[in-house]
């Protein structure tokens, strides 16, 4: 629900017109519907030794099993986990199972995550896409139609797994029948394990039955296993992507090698409306290898036959930038995020029972007020940002790790005034992206450079361009209210959070390929849903509200693994603590006694307070607790903290989850343990500050990021669930730091509301 935060209008209604207004802004989406193709082809390519079966999956004579996916491979596993679910359903053998990235095909679309998104594209005053039956289906036949495969918010399994079964179920069929045909029984008596089609003692494999099966009409209805748990998913098998990744043998966009090809680095202007002035070109004349400096007016890139000269020449040329506007610091974010919640405009963005009522001082109510901050973080993956493109003859070719390829091929297509037919992108492995890689400058740049020069190009950022041209995690401010009633009991929560609309000023780049400074000026004083996503808490409190409160500040942000979420569950559970020890309630008791209708959560927090030995820190060992939920996926998690001669340390961190079906939990182990390490990072650092609009913070080392000494040891359990699988990719980021924070106020006795929370270490 969308209103303003000062009136709270009722009965707002969606129109057929603020639908397609909607679509409008999203880029045009909305066509000629009755126009558009009902049915689409396959799209992948075989050789002369594989069939096709359909566009996710094709086998090859000798029985190997590839299996096209659809997401981008982020480090995650989804290489694996989607294979899992069609070679499991498929009956294959997993040693003769390969994959490949599919190709843009509006069969891949994700669907649910367009749903997820809503709220960034459509006008204000438009409920969410979950609410409305009509409006759900529209964007999901406008996502499908714009290809929209986008890699994001967790939604990789839980959008594709049954479109995977299917895949491999509507092929085991198929060669079920090819094999009952040469033995003249049932189709419906013929098994498939093990990459083979059996019937009694007779046995035929795939690959010998893959011609005449890929020629037969799939299965209606497609004949699904009767459980999703099978011989493969829900196992452990080994991660496909591994392998190559241990040997070198993984190729990422800066590994890849064309004939003459070119190697260049490149500079931009600082923050905002900034324009390259001038540089000096005869400085970098005695660089031995520079072939030739391309600009336009918002950057330069130093071309040349190796990247060490490249970079050397991108130094002595010393390009100087005019920015028209002001230059965004820690001064001006502060005061603008201060300002916004002081006489901006707020949006009520959920709410429950009535808040005002439950702050008035009378029969005993105390009323607690708090503010929370968090600075702007950097993305800071292990690969900076890298495309190679070859632009040849009216053909264009790129390499790029992207989690939206089909905007970063419509992207390129545009700058380059040629067709998206015209331009074929192969999707590389990503060296973590954690939301960046939704952004497809680095691409569009490589392939102007690439059409300057007549040969392919190499572009790759150096790490201080990376972290002065991010789209940074958002900062925020949070007014935190609270009520608690004469018996203890939380009566009333607000939650009013200044943040920029970062979702809004996302889907411009991503969609309208808006220069950064003009999505984030253009959504200033817009509200963004999910720019407060995770605030409502599970909680059962009478009255709640959350508001968001949209602030200008001047520096582009966007996607970051946990989203909103990482700062959200950051001022609610922190400050649920502060309430609790206001009430004078042991902060687990404190929650429990709020969490009727939710015996998931509930779940994991009686798991992880066993696993963890729950004391509340009555045992000498400071404990803090803090749960949270995201993506159909709960979490609890326990910081225990010690203070000793190097002051306070996390020594230990337990976490109890309840992911729904894993589909590889030794995965799911991963990914968590991973968001556990984001967590602290996050606690830790990984901030930056801002000075004459450029980021201070420019090498890894800068960052204070958690070295392998900070470490605390990890403990990570599930709740075995037959529930639909949740999301597992960002789930194990947003309750770290409110632990940790809840953790040192009971080692230390110190409230820290500001992320991160300490500079200088644990």
């Amino acid at each position: 629900m969308s209103a303003r935060a000062e009136d709270r209008t009722e009965g707002r209604g969606l129109s057929r017109r603020s639908l397609l207004i909607g679509g409008a802004a999203a880029g045009g989406l909305v066509i000629g519907w009755a126009l558009w193709p009902r049915q689409y082809r396959a799209g992948f390519a075989a050789t002369e030794d594989e069939r096709v079966f359909d566009a996710w999956l094709k086998i090859a004579r000798d029985g190997r099993v590839t299996v096209a996916v659809p997401q981008a491979e982020l480090g995650q596993g989804v290489y694996t986990l989607l294979a899992q679910i069609v070679a499991g359903e498929l009956g294959a053998d997993w040693r003769a199972v390969a994959v490949q990235p599919a190709e843009i095909n509006p069969l891949f679309a994700n669907v649910l995550l367009a749903r997820q998104w809503a709220p960034a594209v459509l006008p204000p005053q438009a409920d969410r896409a979950e609410d409305q039956p009509m409006l759900g289906d529209a964007l999901e036949e406008l996502a499908t139609r714009g290809a929209f495969m986008v890699t994001a918010g967790s939604s990789s399994v839980r959008m594709f797994e049954q479109p995977a079964r299917i895949a491999g179920a509507t092929a085991r069929a198929m060669l079920c029948r090819a094999a009952a045909a040469r033995w003249d029984v049932p189709w419906e008596s013929c098994r498939a394990v093990d990459g083979f089609v059996i019937h009694e003692r007779r046995r035929l494999r795939f690959g010998e039955l893959a011609e005449e099966a890929a020629a037969l009409d799939p299965p209606d209805p497609v004949p699904l296993l009767p459980t999703p748990r099978n011989a493969l998913s829900g196992m452990d098998m080994p991660r496909l992507d591994v392998p190559a990744k241990l040997d070198g043998s993984a190729t990422f966009a800066a590994d890849v090698r064309l004939p003459d090809m070119l190697y260049a680095a490149i500079r931009h202007g600082p923050i905002g409306d900034s324009r390259l002035t001038k540089f000096s070109r005869d400085g970098a004349k005695g660089v031995i290898g520079l072939v030739d400096v391309v600009t336009t007016d918002r950057w330069l890139a130093a071309v040349a036959n190796n990247g060490w000269a490249a970079n050397r020449a991108l130094d002595r040329l010393a390009p100087t930038f005019e920015t028209h506007g002001p230059l965004p610091d820690d001064d001006s974010i502060e005061t603008a995020l201060a300002e916004a919640l002081r006489t901006g405009k707020g949006w009520t963005i959920a709410e429950r029972g009535s808040v005002l009522a439950s702050f008035e001082k009378s029969a005993g109510t105390r009323v607690f007020e708090a503010e929370y901050n968090a600075a702007p973080a950097l993305h800071a993956g292990i690969e900076t940002r890298s495309a190679t493109a070859s632009v040849r003859g009216g053909k264009v070719e790129v390499w790029a790790a992207s989690q939206a390829p089909a905007a970063a091929r419509e992207a390129v297509a545009a700058a380059l005034g040629v067709s998206a037919s015209d331009v074929i992108l192969y999707p590389m492995l990503a060296g973590g992206a954690f939301g960046r890689a939704l952004d497809h400058g680095v691409a569009v740049e490589a392939a102007l450079i690439s059409r300057h020069m007549g040969r392919p190009v190499q572009l790759t950022w150096s790490r201080a361009e990376e972290c002065l041209q991010d789209h940074y995690r958002a900062p925020a401010k949070a007014r935190m209210i609270g009520a608690i009633g004469q018996a203890g009991e939380l009566a009333g929560l607000s939650a009013k959070i200044a943040v920029p609309a970062t979702m809004r000023e996302q889907m411009r780049r991503l969609v309208r390929v808006d220069l950064p400074h003009a999505a984030w000026r253009a959504v200033a004083d817009e509200c963004d849903p999910l720019a407060v996503e995770g605030a409502m808490p599970l909680y059962n409190i009478p009255n709640v509200a959350v508001d968001h409160y949209p602030a200008g500040i001047g520096i582009p942000t966007g996607r970051w693994r946990g989203n909103a979420n990482s700062y959200t569950a950051f001022f609610v559970e922190a400050f649920l603590d502060e309430l609790a020890i206001a009430a004078s309630i042991e902060p687990l008791s404190f929650r429990m006694q709020m969490l009727g209708g939710q015996p998931r959560l509930a779940a994991c927090i009686t798991g992880v307070a066993a696993m963890a030995n729950w004391t509340g820190g009555a045992g000498g060992e400071g404990q803090g607790l803090a749960c949270h939920a995201m993506r159909g996926s709960y979490i609890a998690v326990i910081a225990s903290a010690r203070t000793g001669d190097r002051g306070v340390r996390v020594s230990r961190i337990s976490a109890m989850v309840d992911a729904g079906r894993l589909i590889n939990p030794d995965i799911a182990r991963q990914q968590i343990e991973g968001g556990i390490v984001w967590g602290l990072a996050q606690a830790l650092g990984a901030a930056t500050g801002f000075e004459r609009g450029l980021a201070t913070v420019r090498r890894l080392r800068e960052a204070n990021l958690p070295a392998l000494d900070d470490m605390p040891d990890i403990q990570v359990e599930f709740v075995r669930s037959d529930a639909e699988p949740g999301g597992i990719g960002e789930i194990g980021v947003p309750a770290i730091a409110p632990a940790i924070a809840n953790a040192l106020f009971s080692a230390a006795g110190v409230r820290l509301r500001e992320l991160p929370l300490l500079s200088g270490g644990l």
